[in-house]
């Protein structure tokens, strides 16, 4: 006599075992993760500090991962068009976004390429960090911040930035409200004419990064007064912070981390960032860093997300208050 079999009961343990094997094919891929190269899209020309820092700490974590990194320039939009594309991209651990504190401005500024943090990309792991130095003209004749300040508020005096929406402009900005004065922006496209300027006394103040200017500074040709991290840098120990000039929690670092597409399982994430802590901790990745004027950052995919955030807060209140967004 056949057997009967209730049709129901049969579509039911159908589906069943579709969604084991799904579920066993995803567990497969992941426990298998790396088995393919891994691209890091870095939203800058090739040369500068992001290109640099991706290709040296890619290379090292391909050693240890058994991996190929392979890094692609997508340029555009000061970063946001490669933000927008890993967003985009597919969340199995194999397109990642080399992110430095430009991809948290532009959430806020780009009109037209939209995304945001948590919902479209989210945090791998923290790999560089430097301060800026707050460096003058010496024809300005301020040898402080509280000189620099005091003049400011007496008559009107400019600043340069690498551009709307850079480091250095984000930076100008949130210095003009903790010290309540109102520097005005000379914005350049790119850093090169800023020095050039500065060093003719063009334009009279600015916050660079460290490397391009520290020459300038030892031989005279710009006055340095103060750098913007929480503790006094290396490179000029004798200089205070911006917090010990008198504006304290100032602290403002040029940093560089990894971000992925926001549903990247969480195991490749810490496949990843455990090779990047490694990868940070070797010799030869910290003076490759060092060559660029940046210290390891180390830190879990946690703790960027943390920072990550904080730093999202701050630059997100600088862009509203000063209606950088609407310019």
């Amino acid at each position: 006599m056949p057997m009967k079999f209730n049709s129901s009961r049969l579509t039911l343990f159908a589906a069943a075992l579709g969604v084991a094997a799904m579920t066993s094919g995803a567990a497969l891929a992941q426990s298998s993760y790396p088995n393919k190269p891994i691209r890091i899209l870095v939203g800058f020309a090739p040369g500068g500090p992001s290109d640099i820092i991706s290709r040296v700490v890619g290379a090292k974590m391909g050693e240890i991962m058994g991996a190929q990194f392979v890094i692609e320039n997508k340029t555009g939009a000061g970063g946001a068009i490669a933000t927008q594309d890993v967003a985009r991209s597919a969340p199995d651990g194999y397109t990642l976004l080399n992110t430095p504190v430009a991809t948290v401005a532009n959430e806020f500024l780009s009109k037209t390429i939209k995304y945001e943090y948590g919902k479209d990309i989210i945090a791998v792991c923290p790999q560089a960090e430097t301060a800026n130095i707050l460096v003058v003209s010496p024809t300005l004749g301020v040898k402080t911040v509280a000189d620099l300040v005091k003049l400011a508020k007496e008559k009107p005096v400019q600043y340069a930035t690498a551009g709307r929406g850079s480091a250095t402009h984000l930076t100008s900005e949130l210095f003009n409200m903790a010290a309540g004065i109102k520097t005005t922006a000379v914005h350049y496209r790119g850093g090169g004419d800023t020095i050039k300027d500065l060093l003719s006394g063009e334009v009279k103040m600015m916050f660079s990064s460290i490397a391009p200017v520290q020459d300038f500074v030892r031989d005279g040709r710009l006055v340095g007064l103060a750098t913007t991290g929480p503790k006094r840098d290396p490179a000029f120990p004798d200089l205070p912070t911006i917090a010990e000039s008198g504006y304290p929690g100032f602290d403002v670092r040029l940093w560089i981390g990894m971000t992925a597409p926001a549903a990247t399982p969480k195991d490749i994430i810490h496949k990843l960032a455990d090779a990047n802590k490694r990868a940070l901790e070797s010799p030869e990745i910290q003076k490759a860093l060092a060559a660029q004027g940046f210290a390891p950052m180390l830190g879990s995919a946690e703790d960027f997300d943390a920072f990550y955030r904080a730093e999202r807060d701050k630059w997100g209140k600088v862009v509203k208050e000063t209606g950088m967004d609407k310019d």
